[in-house]
């Protein structure tokens, strides 16, 4: 019997790996382009380690190529990402080597191009990200352990009668071919079993999908089962702040964009001001200081505040399917002499990058821009941000932002910083702003790392600026949210649509708009809604509300169920316009139009009879001595 059960065990291992060979054959033939497969295997081919027989690529060959800043650190826990994603769908294959089969699961996983095979999965790869970057509480460690030469070993024991891997996954992709028994590996050690029986099945939707197209789900969930539950994985809080630096920095990067344009510009002060981002979405899974942060809340945060966090690795990822050695100007030719003898082409030099931004702001520079743009698409804002009203240079005042912004037909980002202010007032301005608000219920929010009591707050206004008198403006899109100390955001609620308020009282995010008289009995204190940032008249204050009940314009935070207020004293204040060139012409055509206009209204033109111009207007009550009847017949 003993004998019977070691036989089947090592039956179900080939049945896994053969399956996990066959996944690596569809997606190289449903998901990459001829032209694509042939430029991966010329990067693949040219940089691969080969040991063997065996090629395949070690963590400095994939930071070297993928040209991962060092200053940043985050190298080992892209690869352990690696080494995790290509032993999909099975995490007991995990870490694997990083063969030309584990490559191209990677890619497609990366790049999310499964759409084309796994029609389930698309929901759910951040799950699959999750367990990339895990380890388990019981072992908490900063990095997985690397492949070892036990592991080549055995691949070599294994394949010692087969064909080169490489071959049998892209060149054999077109024709299907699944005749070769895939390689083993060790496994994770935090992924073997440790007495989770009684625990609930984990199932993983994407591996279910791609087992599915396979027909294989009953090996998928036995493997499943050997498998350490999710519930018990952490992500490690130093490896989670190294990876969030580099997605900030490559959140602009496009698909043909070497990284190593955006690292040079990696000074002492760029990667401090790095940190400091970072350190505000890293508390956000992490206030109270945890060794880890838990797939609980990371599946939580992520939807919510920082739904394209991992946007970046898709560009980043897609440079495998794009070689330099490849010179498409030139017909294909068909010998191999001609290959050899053909002279080498000279790489053309990158252009110069064009600005992210047209100038920084006092709040937002490129750092803070990225970290917007883990929530708000990049496409709306790399290269397409303009600044509309800068405090600094503007004035601080409702008159300047009417004049600079109001003409401007696209949606804006409001940024405002400021310092928290005492529980008890200072000074005759403190105490005269703190007098307009109803008596303060709430504590102070969070502090995180940020022992000063700075805080950022801003708003994404998806309408064009308008005065409100009677009626908020806004929209479905309308987003209100916290940049520092720590990271948030609280989108539009239907429950009110209380969404912006402009009047002569300040600015208001999910206020109501103020009485246009007082109305006895009822409080004249500025009305502030459940969720909600309102700047007073003379833009010198503000306060931010967040009652965890809701029920106002926005959602509460779906993480923190706290409630909290900060008046802050605001230091400095932007409106970025989202939009390019055809909507500041707009913009500068509205300008055009209304000083043509108000010019029109100044000059009015008198005929040759003076007297009975003069007698006209007085008729109309618009000269002469009629007080300030206005005309009025009465």
């Amino acid at each position: 019997m003993g004998q019977g059960h070691s036989d089947e065990h090592v039956a179900r291992n080939v049945s896994t790996e053969q399956l996990s060979h066959q996944l690596s054959l569809r997606f190289a033939n449903k998901c990459f382009t001829p032209l694509e497969i042939t430029h991966f295997k010329d990067i693949f081919r040219s940089l691969a380690d080969e040991q063997d027989g065996i090629q395949y690529w070690k963590e400095e060959t994939l930071c070297r190529f993928l040209a991962i800043p060092d200053a940043l650190g985050p190298g080992p826990i892209i690869y352990q990402m690696a080494t995790y994603l290509g032993a999909f769908p099975f995490p007991s294959l995990a870490p694997s080597i990083l063969t030309i089969g584990a490559m191209v699961k990677v890619i497609v996983i990366m790049t999310e191009r499964y759409g084309t095979v796994l029609k389930r999965g698309r929901a759910d790869r951040n799950k699959l990200l999750f367990r990339s970057l895990a380890v388990f509480d019981r072992r908490m460690s900063s990095a997985y352990e690397k492949p070892s030469q036990e592991l080549l070993d055995s691949i070599q024991d294994e394949k010692s009668e087969k064909v080169d891997t490489s071959d049998a996954v892209l060149e054999d992709a077109r024709s299907q071919a699944a005749g070769h028994e895939p390689h083993s590996a060790l496994g994770f050690a935090v992924d073997r079993p440790a007495n989770d029986a009684d625990e609930e099945e984990d199932d993983d939707e994407l591996a279910l999908a791609a087992l599915e197209s396979l027909d294989a789900i009953e090996v998928f969930k036995h493997d499943q089962r050997a498998d350490t539950k999710i519930h018990h994985a952490q992500i490690p809080v130093d490896n989670f702040r190294r990876l969030l630096m580099l997605l900030l920095v490559i959140a602009p990067l496009d698909s043909q964009e070497s990284l190593s344009r955006h690292a040079e510009r990696l000074t002492a002060d760029r990667v401090d001001s790095l940190g400091q981002v970072a350190d505000s979405i890293l508390w956000t899974f992490t206030p109270e200081q945890s060794a880890g942060i838990s797939y609980q809340s990371f599946n939580k945060i992520i939807p919510a505040s920082l739904p394209y966090m991992f946007d970046g690795l898709n560009p980043l990822f897609e440079h495998f399917l794009f070689s330099k050695n490849i010179d498409l100007s030139k017909r294909k030719r068909s010998s191999a002499t001609a290959q050899t003898n053909s002279p080498t082409v000279s790489p053309i030099p990158d252009a110069p990058l064009e600005p992210l931004l047209p100038r920084t702001g006092d709040i937002l520079n490129l750092d803070i821009l990225s970290q917007i743009s883990f929530f708000i698409k990049g496409t709306n804002l790399f290269r397409r941000l303009r600044p509309l009203y800068l405090g600094v240079d503007a004035g601080f005042s409702l008159g300047s932002i009417e004049q600079k912004v109001f003409n401007w037909r696209a949606p804006s980002i409001l940024l405002v910083s400021g310092t928290r202010l005492p529980s008890t007032p200072k000074g005759s301005r403190e105490r005269s702003f703190a007098e307009t608000l109803p008596p303060k219920r709430f504590p102070n929010g969070e502090s995180g790392n940020n022992s000063h009591g700075k805080v950022i707050f801003g708003a994404y206004i998806d309408v064009p600026w308008k005065h409100t008198y009677k009626e908020a403006i806004g929209g479905p899109e309308m987003l209100l949210f916290q940049l520092s100390p720590l990271h948030e955001v609280f989108g539009a609620s239907t429950v009110s649509k209380e969404y912006l308020t402009f009047t002569k009282t300040g600015v208001g995010f999910g206020c109501p708009p103020p009485r246009s008289e007082k109305v006895s009995g009822l409080s004249s204190h500025t009305a502030l809604g459940p969720v909600s940032l309102m700047l007073d008249s003379s833009l010198e204050f503000g306060v931010f509300t967040h009652d965890s009940t809701g029920g106002g314009s926005f959602h509460p935070s779906a993480t923190r169920k706290s409630d909290w207020q900060d008046r802050f004293e605001i230091e400095n204040l932007e409106i970025w316009g989202c939009g390019g060139d055809e909507e500041a012409e707009r913009q500068r055509a509205a300008w055009v139009f209304e000083e043509r206009e108000a010019e029109a209204r100044r000059s009015v033109k008198l005929g040759k009879d003076i007297e009975a111009d003069r007698a006209l207007l007085e008729m109309a009550g618009l000269v002469g001595s009629h007080g300030n009847s206005g005309g009025s017949m009465g």
